[in-house]
């Protein structure tokens, strides 16, 4: 999803609505899961999983460019024993946090791992003070809406065909008070519902220096995503 914030553009991060696993993922299988900041060895694994999404993924030279931007960006994987097997990143600009970008493989899709990825990156969110969170996504993309929601997000307004190649509009989506205790709460009780998909292991959320202003910005894209 992309979003134009105070001349900020924002990629929107992907969301796929057909469930991947035949099996029910109540009855997939618990798995220990990763998330650690996100390093340039990681690219390759991270380029396939974007090959199978029909929106164009983000060049290796964009994403280079993007890891070293860290005063204000947070980028993370997720990761099944040496396997990447998911992605995200958040961009920092005064008091609000920009989700530009997450993904999962298909074939770990519907275990939770886009929840988790969202709840680490939201928290280094607010460990760096940021109020209010926002991002884009497909008007017709109702799982990652709902996915979206479940973190307090909510449509503020719309933008005509702003998906050009696919031919669709993009929901602007916003939280706000998302420093406040409340919300604190809110992502506790999503850490909750998820603790039983599997079995996380958490790092730290990677914070970022004093947070500098935006230059060159992601290119849109629009990926895959699963709760």
């Amino acid at each position: 999803m992309t979003s134009t914030v105070t001349g900020t553009t924002v990629v929107d991060p992907p969301c796929t609505e057909a469930p991947v696993h035949a099996v029910p993922p109540a009855e997939l299988p618990a798995f220990d899961l990763a998330i650690a900041r996100m390093r340039r060895r990681h690219l390759r694994s991270i380029v396939r999983i974007q090959a199978a999404d029909p929106h164009l993924g983000w060049s290796v030279g964009l994403w280079i460019a993007e890891l070293r931007r860290e005063s204000d960006r947070v980028y993370v994987v997720a990761q099944v024993g040496r396997e990447t097997v998911g992605y995200a990143g958040l961009l920092l600009q005064d008091e609000d946090a920009h989700i530009t970008t997450i993904g999962v493989a298909a074939a770990w899709q519907q275990r939770g791992i886009a929840t988790r990825l969202l709840l680490h990156v939201v928290d280094a969110a607010r460990v760096q003070g940021a109020q209010n969170l926002t991002l884009e996504v497909r008007a017709s993309n109702e799982a990652a809406i709902a996915l979206y929601r479940r973190f307090g997000l909510a449509p503020a307004g719309v933008r005509k065909n702003y998906y050009a190649d696919l031919g669709e509009d993009a929901l602007v989506m916003w939280a706000h008070e998302v420093d406040s205790d409340a919300y604190g709460a809110r992502l506790d009780g999503l850490r909750r519902q998820t603790a039983t998909a599997a079995t996380p292991t958490m790092t730290a959320p990677p914070a970022p220096g004093p947070v500098a202003g935006p230059g060159a910005d992601p290119e849109r894209r629009e990926g895959t995503d699963d709760e």
